[in-house]
């Protein structure tokens, strides 16, 4: 029987498997990899920021990433003993997978730890928004009282959801959405889902009340909620963004939802994270902000960093790693 491919990669690569990187994070601890370490005699180095990440680079045996931290071309020409990068959680817009492809470093995620956390954020922020409960929360906020808000929103049963992206988190929503009665419809260019009915993305956008975005950031859903969609979208109308920054354009949102054309958003993620301190969000009415917290639980965190632990003693042990993205 041949050996197979990693385990060759490990054997080649390393004399010793010493060095497990963990990226800058925000877990309440890292036991499991600690215990990880110690079973296979390795060093652990948390890296406490981006300087220390990059400095530990070279030398990594596993490189674990968190969304605080990049993975660039550079970085990937600069390994000498790395078998596998690890991405905690499904993304992996901050790794150089073309990069990691050309130095032939296999990447791989952990899809579903969190799918049902960062469905019902969307969810609960979508009904929060079409309730303009932001809104009355402001009012009070500001000394106001009720005045006219709230009579711009559809009955349940009468209101138009899209949901954007059947993935594991985009399905959970749809269905959600679906049992309270709404009229959902979702747009997903590879698969459907029975009982929803799908339809073309520009008759979604334009003609919903709710727009939920589950959809992978990439050069093609780049801004493409952009000040032009916007524009064409449903006056009224919340969109909901709990995927990845870089989807909306931020600046043209901030604009639609001052000038009340847009009547709320749902906000997890960010194009640049943390949000600057002058960003135009910030000031913008109707608009619930979440420091891209979506994804957390106490089940959701065990379930990431034991997804984390297996797919690093995949890669110690020379087996196949689960869910390769390359």
């Amino acid at each position: 029987m041949s050996e197979s491919p990693l385990a060759t990669v490990v054997a080649n690569r390393a004399e010793d498997l010493s060095t497990i990187l963990i990226a800058p994070h925000q877990f309440l601890d890292v036991d499991r990899e600690k215990r990880l370490a110690e079973e296979f005699n390795a060093e652990l180095i948390v890296a406490a920021n981006v300087d220390e990440f990059r400095a530990a680079i070279p030398d990594a045996t596993l490189i674990l990433v968190t969304p605080y931290a990049r993975v660039e071309a550079a970085d990937f020409a600069a390994m000498r003993r790395c078998v596998a990068v690890i991405r905690y959680g499904i993304g992996y817009d901050n790794i150089d997978v073309d990069a990691a492809r050309q130095a032939g470093i296999p990447v791989a995620i952990v899809p579903g730890a969190s799918s049902e956390e960062v469905a019902s954020h969307a969810f609960t922020m979508g009904l929060s928004l079409a309730r303009r409960i932001p809104a009355g929360q402001a009012a009070i906020a500001n000394n106001g009282w009720a005045g006219k808000i709230a009579y711009d929103t559809p009955r349940f049963s009468e209101l138009d959801v899209a949901v954007i992206g059947l993935g594991r988190i985009g399905r959970f929503v749809a269905e959600w959405y679906a049992a309270l009665g709404t009229r959902v419809r979702a747009y997903d260019p590879f698969v459907t889902l029975d009982g929803i009915p799908s339809a073309p993305l520009q008759e979604l956008l334009e003609q919903s009340d709710v727009v939920s975005l589950h959809l992978p950031l990439s050069a093609d859903t780049r801004n493409m909620i952009s000040a032009d969609v916007l524009a064409r979208m449903r006056t009224g109308a919340v969109v909901v963004n709990v995927s990845r920054g870089g989807l909306i354009d931020e600046p043209a949102l901030a604009e639609a939802l001052h000038s009340g054309h847009i009547a709320g958003a749902g906000l997890d993620t960010f194009t640049q994270e943390p949000l600057p301190e002058d960003h135009p969000l910030r000031s913008a009415p109707n608009v619930i902000m979440t420091p891209h917290v979506a994804w957390r639980s106490n089940r959701a965190l065990e379930s990431l960093q034991a997804g984390v632990v297996l797919r690093c003693r995949q890669a110690l042990t020379g087996q196949p790693l689960s869910d390769l993205v390359t």
